[in-house]
């Protein structure tokens, strides 16, 4: 019997996180800055979604942007998000980290064992790796229930090719997820050419700021707010169905 296709949106708020809810979606990816591929949220933003928000919510565990190669103050950082998250009820983490050489970082199994219980997605700190085939084995080895990918590519349909090889690879042993670049209008591509049961997309919108004034002259701080349309889920979540 197939699986039934699962839609996770990443959310950068909780007005995203509940637009995710309302329009269907299977599960949230809750993250902050989603413009530079998301860091973990606030205490305060955790614990109001966590309260409000009822499907399954994974939180993203990532100190900062740019790169993913951490120190030990990092990695402490990110343990003690990952007990902040297991002490709210979160249902599980997002964790990746790489070494200097481009492969999975060994002390991610600190962050395994910290999570514990909880569910572990491994996210596209994979499409950073030097061998994506050798991620994933060591990824298998960790133990994280699912991988975050993009195939190494931009997008996940640029990397379509790569992505389904890798859902050969993994089997039955964990669960690959196609994101980057997902939307309603190409998700039934990405589905037929990788093979793939989980997605993963943002649904974003622009929702126009309600501001009656404006300076103008403050051209780095564009009022106009970016978050999850319902009617986006919706539209992806169909696309799924059909």
């Amino acid at each position: 019997m197939s699986r039934q296709p699962l839609l996770e949106i990443a959310a950068g708020s909780l007005a995203s996180a509940l637009a995710a809810q309302e329009g269907g979606a299977d599960r949230v990816e809750l993250c902050s800055s989603l413009a530079e591929g998301g860091i973990t949220p606030s205490y305060g933003m955790l614990a109001v979604v966590r309260e409000r928000v009822r499907i399954p919510v994974y939180v993203l565990v990532r100190p900062r942007g740019g790169d993913f190669l951490y120190d030990d103050v990092d990695f402490d950082i990110m343990q003690r998000d990952i007990e902040t998250c297991a002490s709210l009820g979160f249902n599980g983490v997002v964790i990746g980290a790489l070494n200097a050489e481009g492969y999975v970082d060994p002390r991610c199994r600190e962050l395994m064992n910290a999570a514990g219980k909880l569910g572990v997605t491994f996210h596209r700190a994979i499409d950073a790796s030097a061998d994506l085939n050798r991620a994933l084995d060591d990824i298998m080895g960790l133990g994280c229930e699912r991988v975050l990918t993009s195939g190494g590519c931009a997008n996940a349909l640029a990397g379509a090719q790569v992505i389904a090889g890798l859902v050969r690879q993994a089997g039955e042993r964990i669960k690959v997820m196609a994101g980057a670049g997902i939307r309603s209008g190409n998700l039934a591509e990405v589905v037929r050419l990788t093979g793939a049961h989980e997605f993963h997309g943002s649904a974003r919108a622009v929702v126009k700021s309600s501001m009656r004034y404006l300076n103008l002259a403050l051209k780095d701080l564009a009022p106009d707010i970016e978050q999850s349309s319902v009617e986006e889920v919706r539209a992806m979540k169909a696309q799924l169905a059909g």
